[in-house]
């Protein structure tokens, strides 16, 4: 039986090199394509605690500086968030301290976003992230009222 192409049919490949790894055939792995496949459900994992920091990040500076538009789905958008973040942490505690080492990152990317949904000016928000990773992930936690 040939084993099906990484390049031309990656879903026939992955079910080929299941099928080998499960009998321990190691002649039939492709070692290198498996290893970079392994390493992307990594980095899939970092990228999605990036992601959810960002729109956690979004609506905690909306919820902050545009309180006449609170809605349930803002609530609704944190707490999914946040629980997404939970998810990824707790299947893969080496990722613990990822999220702080995304928040700058992160942070920008939602001020950006949150002046363009909001349409005021960048500077309304601060240039830093005002509130600490803790609390940004702690539950029910809101920041408080702009002065």
């Amino acid at each position: 039986m040939t084993t099906p192409d990484y390049d031309t049919d990656f879903y026939a490949w992955t079910q080929a090199q299941a099928d080998a790894i499960r009998a321990k055939d190691l002649a039939r792995l492709d070692i290198a394509h498996v290893a970079e496949e392994i390493e992307s459900l990594g980095i899939a994992d970092e990228h999605a605690i990036t992601r959810q920091l960002q729109r956690l990040l979004v609506h905690l500076l909306k919820w902050r500086y545009q309180p006449t538009h609170r809605s349930p789905s803002w609530s609704t958008s944190i707490d999914q968030a946040r629980d997404r973040i939970t998810d990824r942490l707790e299947r893969s505690p080496s990722l613990r301290d990822y999220p702080a080492q995304r928040v700058p990152l992160a942070y920008r990317r939602a001020r950006r976003q949150a002046a363009k949904e909001t349409g005021f000016p960048l500077a309304t928000f601060p240039e830093v992230c005002p509130w600490a990773l803790a609390d940004v992930l702690t539950d029910d936690w809101l920041p408080p009222e702009a002065p």
